[in-house]
């Protein structure tokens, strides 16, 4: 029998703890992984996406065999950078163009609000005036957010006119740091004329939305988009800091098909293609009003675990499946939970953390629990203010991956996650608590 060739897919920033579910998707054996660049290289601080460019044709030049797929699950500037590599080694990915129109949020809202009512008002603010002022109809409260941004970094929740300038002090402050390697980005497309002159260290205006935050995520085949999985998105109480993302989606049927019609306009209008995709809305169940929040042009990897618990097989196969231009055709609810959620523990105050668990004791935590997950993302003795993992408001310390029966089931064995790891802290800042009851 002759030996099948496996085909070589680099992934960029490729991490331990997506490589098991990795392993996970159908046909693995006939893939390799390479990592390709570190998450270090691609998220420590501002980054310089010439250099980063440079750095990883070095190593695929350099490579002693087929280059056959290039691949990411990470925001700018790993999104950016696979339709990039892609272009220049030939491999299957959407335009970088219409993963700009992603990643761009002022852009994006342009395009959205051609094919789609499902938004909030938005506007952009002079970050360059003496005094710069929301933008004309969009009223408080209001989200203030970098034209680029993800985990939430430099994104602030406003009520009136002081909290606005405290807000966009902190922006102007802070922006370059995003916006300085997005500029690169955008020189190597052509922007069309509403878009002539912005650039990228643009500040956004949008009204503040309420209700159910959900997650829709889907890919884009030959043209044709493809919605797969639809998860509720619950916050800490009265905080906007991810608690969970639950699948299946709790939302009755109508609103699912909802979801599903919104989010195939916006993708055929973005133009995305051979590519997954991750949508972000908010539906009020008093109102029935649905709004859309942010388009991420890759699939979330925080989800992995929970759809192979559900449906049998990682969300990582859709990437990997459209990297060689198959369909995924994901199976559906073939696994062996009936529900599961993604759990983000986190702190409140900054403080040093101390008691941190052994991979081994992490492993012993999982058995004895049992179809559960844990990433703890802190070190022995570390402070919190010094750790990557965190958005304006909170540091996160752990994330647990748990399948269940039911939402109780979930509940239970998240609260037997954070007791059994017993991390403990010093230095607290007063009135600094952590809150896990939703």
């Amino acid at each position: 029998m002759v030996a099948v060739r496996q085909k070589n897919v680099f992934v960029i920033g490729l991490d331990e703890a997506n490589l098991p579910t990795l392993h996970a998707v159908p046909h693995a054996q006939d893939y390799r992984f390479h990592p390709l660049l570190t998450i270090e290289e691609l998220q420590g601080g501002e980054v310089s996406v010439p250099e980063l460019m440079e750095k990883a044709q070095k190593t695929l030049d350099a490579f002693d065999g087929s280059i056959d797929a290039i691949v990411g699950y990470w925001d700018f500037p790993v999104s950016t950078m696979v339709a990039m590599l892609g272009d220049r080694y030939g491999t299957r990915s959407t335009s970088l163009e219409s993963v700009v129109k992603c990643e761009h949020k002022y852009w994006s809202r342009l395009e959205q609000q051609k094919v789609i009512d499902e938004h909030p008002r938005f506007g952009r603010v002079d970050l360059e005036a003496s005094t710069p002022k929301p933008p004309e109809g969009v009223r408080f409260p209001m989200w203030l957010k970098p034209a680029l941004s993800y985990s939430s970094k430099l994104a602030y929740s406003v009520k009136n006119e002081e909290e606005f300038d405290a807000a966009v002090a902190r922006i102007k402050e802070g922006i370059g740091t995003v916006g300085r390697p997005f500029e690169h980005i955008l020189d190597q497309i052509e922007v069309p004329e509403e878009m002539a002159g912005i650039g990228a260290q643009v500040c956004l205006a949008e009204e503040a939305l309420s209700g159910i935050q959900v997650a829709v995520e889907g890919y884009v085949h030959r043209g044709e988009v493809t919605v797969y999985g639809v998860l509720d998105s619950i916050n800490y109480p009265d905080s906007s800091c991810f608690l969970r993302h639950q699948y299946p989606s709790t939302l009755p049927e109508p609103v699912v098909r909802r979801l599903h019609d919104v989010s195939e306009r916006v993708m055929r209008q973005i133009g995305m293609d051979d590519a997954t995709f991750s949508i972000e809305y908010f539906y009020d169940p008093g109102t029935d009003e649905l709004n859309l929040l942010e388009i991420n042009p890759r699939h979330s990897q925080a989800h992995a675990e929970l759809f192979e618990y559900v449906d049998g097989v990682p969300n990582h196969h859709c990437m990997v499946s459209l990297a060689f231009g198959e369909d995924p055709k994901l199976p559906h609810r073939e696994g062996p939970c009936a529900t599961a959620a993604k759990w983000y523990y986190r702190w409140f105050a900054d403080g040093v953390v101390h008691d941190v668990p052994t991979r081994e004791e992490i492993d012993r935590i999982e058995r004895e629990i049992g179809d559960v997950r844990i990433d703890v993302l802190v070190e022995e003795g570390q402070r919190l203010s010094d750790a990557g993992h965190q958005d304006s408001y909170s540091y996160e310390l752990a994330h647990f991956s748990i399948g269940g029966d039911d939402e109780e089931d979930l509940r239970r064995k998240y609260d037997r996650c954070v007791a059994a790891l017993g991390l403990t802290f010093d230095e607290t800042e007063p009135g600094g608590r952590d809150v896990t009851n939703d």
